[in-house]
């Protein structure tokens, strides 16, 4: 029995995620499925392999019900850190919005520079928040992700 899932599996931290359409169109080019997850309500085109999840209420609720489903093969769109970490111990994949991948070497190291900068706030800091998506963004976006998939996809057929 293998470790990964039949198919690469996309899962969307939703709720503040700007490359669902995006994640949307790499999907139906490679007939993957993805799962939309909320926190609550939130539309998505009218296609089989997109599935909507409403996790319910619960600031993590969403954050929860993605970290107990990935598995190694498994690919997820997040720009929150602490998921991520969750992701990456399981074995997924992930990538923020930005393009940034995330993985067991890189991983740490963001999780430090988040919790040194939620301090700062709490401590009455002065932080910026993230910086507004740019094209060049999405275009890195893209760009990964159909390299993931694709390596990926590569693996499973060599398995």
């Amino acid at each position: 029995m293998s470790d990964t899932p039949a198919t690469v599996r996309l899962f969307v931290d939703a709720d503040a995620c700007p490359v669902k359409d995006e994640v949307y169109r790499v999907a139906e080019r490679h007939g993957l499925p993805v799962y939309v997850v909320a926190g609550s309500f939130i539309r998505v085109p009218h296609d089989a392999r997109i599935e909507r999840v409403a996790a319910g209420p619960g600031s993590d609720a969403a954050d929860d019900w993605i970290a107990e489903r990935v598995e190694p093969g498994d690919i997820v769109i997040t720009s929150d850190i602490p998921l991520a970490s969750r992701c990456v111990k399981a074995g997924g994949e992930v990538i923020a919005p930005t393009g940034r991948r995330f993985s067991e070497d890189s991983i740490g190291m963001a999780l430090a520079v988040r919790n040194l900068m939620t301090d700062l706030r709490s401590a009455g800091g002065q932080t910026s928040g993230p910086k507004p998506l740019t094209p060049r963004d999405r275009s890195t976006f893209l760009s990964e992700l159909d390299q993931t998939i694709r390596r990926l996809q590569r693996s499973r057929r060599r398995a």
